[in-house]
């Protein structure tokens, strides 16, 4: 990497590198396909869901559905894959640790997946890292989908499941020797959508045809309380989002938090914010993982995000999504998480002029640069030399190029995970869109990057930017979003006008909010609260100049304030409005 920054001198705004390392979602892990067969009639696809993040003997252990196995980091940044299956040889199910739970108890972590039938077995390790298992209880006695074991302070096993839009969740205290139940399991929570607007079914919380699921318990305990942790209203939806309701006891009687979803992403490349975990790093701050949504060749194509978290001073949990798929800092020590872990690098070619070797059939090149991850470019083959080119518009400072793949035509035979999957590439900058010079050589890569993030060592003032195919896995050269990030060399947008927010009396659970377009914004922040100073919602709007927030609880007064934000930073916000 040193002769390349070597290379790159002329054209360095400035040598200062900065001093935490970055990341952005979607995370980039080699996610295995969905090995579901119906699952896959319009084209085979990645697809993972349901993470839980551990920190486990100074080691991040991160599980999610349908893997085959399980991935370790130091970082939070690079992880590693290991393979394993953890069912039974009499096990035919194609449901490989489906939504897992995973907990560590003492020196030994417990990984169980969720089964309809009592006949999976719980696992355990005291040294993951080496891959190493055995069955701490085999068949485990419980039938639980999206399970998840928590310990109590005072040496208590408890687990939580349910997965429903019928039935509530529930929880049991378990025998810690023989992991029996201990009593008959306790109905503990079941959404409320006529109440809380956030948990109606549907892309736009439109409640048209489904009650909402819930799913995905999570327990966390914090200054004594109990905050038990649940996704809704489904999967497949943009609002998908974590919400979590709090008692003094284990097993309840359990309280919604006032602030509600606490993690919730509605807007931008990639959304949704729904069914992970809570956790702590190793300097003790707290982030959430959770579900993106894709939901393109089917409902269950989706990927995993991750996000600063924590609890404020009044024992609310929180989780910060604002830019949530813009890069963020990586955790080098303590963290204030009630401060953005933002780096400020703004998205440089929204919509801006792109050029492209080759497209096959309506997968059009400006669907790589159209902030979404449900459209993209595809070129007409694999073959090296293809190749996609984004012009910023004007000398930018370039900070870093996230590399979204999409799935084309992907080997009918891959269901499941694949191993040995790699790919390769060749990205190069340019200063007039004639002379090429290389800014990141991946040609002799041999992993797998689906949503490969390259942080540049330092920054670099160019316009255009092109990436070339070397090998890509499997299918053709597409791109979801070829996403280039730092800044601009422009002005930022001045604060929204007249912005108004409407919530009638008819349905207090939504408000339709509408102000004056900016010429010069790419897009809007909504910052939405309980209080002026508690704004910890945030939804992104692009291409518009409103939006129908239909995410409230009917009875609670809520804020809004709303920034403008462009290439080169983000606008004051509007004064904060009170809505009744």
């Amino acid at each position: 990497m040193r002769f390349l920054c070597l290379l790159l001198l002329p054209a360095l705004a400035f040598a200062q590198p900065h001093p935490r390392p970055t990341y952005c979602n979607p995370l980039n892990l080699d996610y295995g396909y969905t090995p579901f067969e119906r699952f896959s009639t319009a084209g085979r696809h990645r697809a993972t869901a349901d993470p839980v993040i551990t920190l486990f003997k100074g080691t991040y252990y991160l599980f999610s559905t349908n893997q085959k196995g399980y991935w370790w980091s130091d970082d939070l940044s690079n992880w590693h894959f290991l393979a394993r299956s953890f069912l039974k040889p009499e096990n035919t199910v194609l449901d490989d640790l489906c939504a897992p739970a995973v907990r560590a108890v003492g020196d030994t972590l417990l990984v169980i997946g969720s089964s309809a039938q009592a006949n999976f077995a719980l696992w355990r390790s005291t040294d993951p890292k080496a891959n190493k298992w055995e069955k701490a209880v085999d068949p485990f006695p419980v039938a639980a989908w999206d399970p998840d074991l928590f310990l109590d302070d005072d040496g208590r096993l408890y687990l939580y499941y349910g997965s429903s839009n019928e039935f509530p969740l529930y929880g049991v205290q378990l025998s810690r020797k023989t992991y029996q139940p201990l009593g008959q399991p306790t109905p503990l929570l079941k959404l409320n959508d006529a109440q809380f607007g956030w948990q109606r079914f549907g892309e736009y919380l439109d409640n048209t045809f489904l009650n909402p699921f819930m799913e995905g318990a999570w327990m966390t305990k914090y200054a004594g309380k109990y905050y038990l942790q649940y996704g809704a209203p489904g999967t497949e939806f943009s609002g998908y989002a974590d919400g979590v309701q709090v008692a003094d006891r284990p097993l309840g009687p359990f309280v919604p938090q006032p602030h509600n979803p606490f993690t919730w992403k509605p807007g931008g490349f990639a959304r949704g914010a729904g069914h992970g975990n809570t956790f702590q790093d190793k300097w003790g701050s707290w982030w959430h993982v959770s579900t993106m949504v894709v939901n393109v060749k089917n409902n269950f194509e989706r990927r995993l995000g991750l996000w600063p978290a924590g609890f404020d001073a009044a024992g609310t949990l929180y989780c910060n999504t604002d830019f949530g798929d813009y890069p963020h800092y990586l955790p080098t020590g303590p963290a204030d998480h009630l401060q953005s872990q933002f780096t400020g690098w703004m998205l440089l070619n929204y919509n801006k002029p792109v050029q492209a070797s080759s497209t096959l059939g309506s997968y059009a090149p400006n669907l790589a640069v159209d902030e979404s991850i449900k459209t993209y470019w595809s070129a007409a083959t694999a073959n090296p030399g293809e190749y996609f080119q984004t012009d910023l518009g004007a000398m930018c400072t370039v900070r870093a190029v996230q590399l979204n793949y999409a799935d084309q035509d992907v080997n009918p035979a891959f269901l499941g995970k694949q191993p040995g999957l790699y790919h390769q590439y060749r990205l190069y900058h340019s200063l007039d869109g004639k002379t090429w010079q290389l800014l990141a050589d991946k040609s002799q890569n041999r992993t797998d990057v689906p949503h490969d993030y390259i942080e540049l060592k330092t920054p670099l003032r160019t316009r255009y930017l092109k990436l070339e195919n070397c090998h890509m896995p499997t299918g053709k050269f597409a791109l979801s979003g070829l996403r280039v990030f730092g800044l601009g060399s422009g002005v930022k947008p001045q604060p929204v006008n007249e912005f108004v927010v409407l919530r009638t009396a008819a349905d207090k659970r939504s408000a339709w909010l509408r102000w004056v377009p900016n010429d010069a914004a790419t897009g809007y922040n909504i910052h939405i609260g309980l209080a002026p100073d508690k704004l910890y919602s945030c939804a992104m709007v692009l291409g518009a100049n409103d939006y129908y927030f239909k995410g409230m609880d009917k009875d609670r007064t809520y804020y809004f304030t709303i920034e403008a934000f462009n290439e080169n930073g983000i606008s004051s916000r509007t004064p904060v409005q009170q809505v009744e």
